[in-house]
């Protein structure tokens, strides 16, 4: 049963007029409810308007979008990258390009819905991707293999070592990453995977992404070599589509200090959690991210016993199995996860 609430859950959240603590969601660094950030995003809005529903395409633009798309290539390490106004697009956007026949699709395991354009199923286990991907390039069929996969799926196959993928062809193989978990949170300065992957050598790497959940804002990006993204540029999925609030694109830029201060609270809070919890067994976590999920369903309730609110619920559709997962965020306190860690070892000495 869902709860509907009528406010932003930052680290707090009220269900039956009862306070929360909020451990859930993908507000990474919080920004959605800082007031610096949203002070920026305000004044951008009064001087961009509130939307802009023009072609990228069109005779008058926003020299923003290409302010934007220069420093998100610079902070992610690639040639170059357009942003669309959803992380959901952005990867429909990648996977329309490539669905021709010159590219056959792949896609690896728990792989998410923004890559899919076919009831093509994802492979089980690396094990058996590997050998599907190696018969391909050995049979009569010309087409080139493009492995799509979640850079952070939260069964850690894959970030941060990506083990599996490197069992790979990779010399014969375009990748295709959804890296919305990761940008702004994980790697050198947030930058993502991106530098990670590009070193694998694959014959050629895309990434998209999601802005909204580490940098707070609505909005996606992908990013590749010069050549790929001026193709994409250049197509009528690109030019048709309205791009992100241009108010949008130039808080992400103006925010910049921000970021480095959010992300030592958020190492801070991950740090503690990890150092005080006595049994970190029960959890699946990467390195430098903030998620801890789960599978027992008891503990969520005995978190919701002790006003305590994790992600819990049937993911990405109703008859999924149950995600439980706790999210540490920069909008949190050192107290507040000082309680969440009390409680959760309270759950094991019951």
């Amino acid at each position: 049963m869902a709860d509907y609430i009528d406010a932003f859950p930052g680290r707090k959240i009220s269900l039956n007029n009862r306070p929360y603590l909020y451990f859930g969601g993908t507000s990474y660094l919080g920004l959605q409810t800082d007031t610096t950030f949203q002070n920026i995003l305000i004044r951008n809005i009064q001087k961009y308007g509130t939307n802009y529903g023009a072609s990228r395409q069109s005779n008058i633009r926003f020299s923003i979008y290409e302010k934007a798309e220069s420093y998100l290539a610079k902070l992610v390490q690639s040639e170059a990258c357009l942003t669309l106004s959803s992380g959901y697009l952005a990867g429909q956007f990648i996977c329309h390009h490539f669905n021709t026949k010159e590219y056959a699709f792949f896609y690896a395991p728990n792989a998410h819905s923004a890559l899919y354009q076919s009831k093509i199923r994802p492979y089980t286990t690396f094990t058996a991707l590997n050998i599907a991907v190696r018969e391909h390039l050995t049979s009569s069929k010309r087409s080139i293999p493009v492995v799509l996969l979640d850079s952070i799926d939260f069964s850690g196959c894959n970030y941060p070592n990506f083990e599996g993928l490197r069992s790979l062809p990779l010399e014969d193989i375009v990748l295709v990453v959804d890296d919305s978990h990761g940008i702004g949170v994980v790697g050198t300065d947030g930058g993502g995977v991106y530098p990670v992957l590009s070193g694998l050598n694959a014959k050629e790497l895309m990434v998209c992404c999601s802005l909204g959940k580490g940098f707070g804002i609505q909005a996606g990006a992908v990013f590749g070599s010069g050549k790929r993204i001026s193709k994409l540029r250049d197509t009528a999925f690109f030019g048709g589509a309205s791009p992100p609030s241009p108010a949008s694109m130039a808080s992400l830029v103006e925010g910049h200090s921000l970021y480095p201060k959010k992300r030592k609270l958020l190492e801070a809070h991950i740090h503690l959690f990890l150092e005080t919890l006595e049994n970190s067994a029960q959890f699946n976590h990467m390195t430098q991210h903030p998620a801890f999920s789960y599978s027992n369903k008891k503990l969520t309730r005995h978190l919701e016993e002790n006003y305590i609110v994790a992600t819990s619920f049937n993911y990405p559709e109703q008859d999924a199995s149950t995600m439980h997962r706790l999210v540490l965020s920069a909008a949190h306190t050192k107290k507040d996860v000082e309680y969440l860690v009390k409680v959760v070892n309270s759950y094991h000495s019951l």
